[in-house]
């Protein structure tokens, strides 16, 4: 199997729903995703999938969140904005749009939601 990760980064801000603490409260994170895709067969390339594309793939759902309050944009209007669900969020965007480009042969492993350095959220389906 072959894998490519790409990253990207937002500046967003949210507030957790039913949460006792302070991320109760409006804050904002400089959010940084990573995105891994996976695949048994190379493109006539050589490439499981252009770096350069991932990236465009990545940039509609980067730019719908960027310098938000997540909180207000579906669907987190009612899902609650956690780095859990920013994760799936990704995940589900990111495979929907491989799915059509590659037929199957590209999939989404695993995506990785950063809210600080040292503090992240994945998520992933069985293979």
């Amino acid at each position: 199997m072959f894998e490519v990760t790409v990253q990207a980064g937002f500046s967003s801000g949210h507030y957790l729903r039913n949460y006792n603490g302070k991320c109760e409260n409006p804050h904002g994170h400089n959010y940084r995703v990573l995105v891994t895709l996976v695949g048994a067969e190379l493109d006539e390339t050589g490439l499981l999938l252009d770096f350069k594309l991932l990236k465009h793939v990545l940039r509609p759902t980067v730019d719908y969140l960027d310098h938000q309050m997540i909180n207000d944009l579906e669907p987190f209007i009612t899902l609650n904005p956690s780095a859990e669900n920013l994760a799936k969020y990704f995940f589900d965007n990111t495979a929907t749009q491989l799915d059509e480009m590659t037929s199957g042969r590209v999939r989404v492993k695993d995506c990785t939601v950063f809210e600080t350095d040292t503090s992240f959220a994945r998520y992933f389906e069985q293979l």
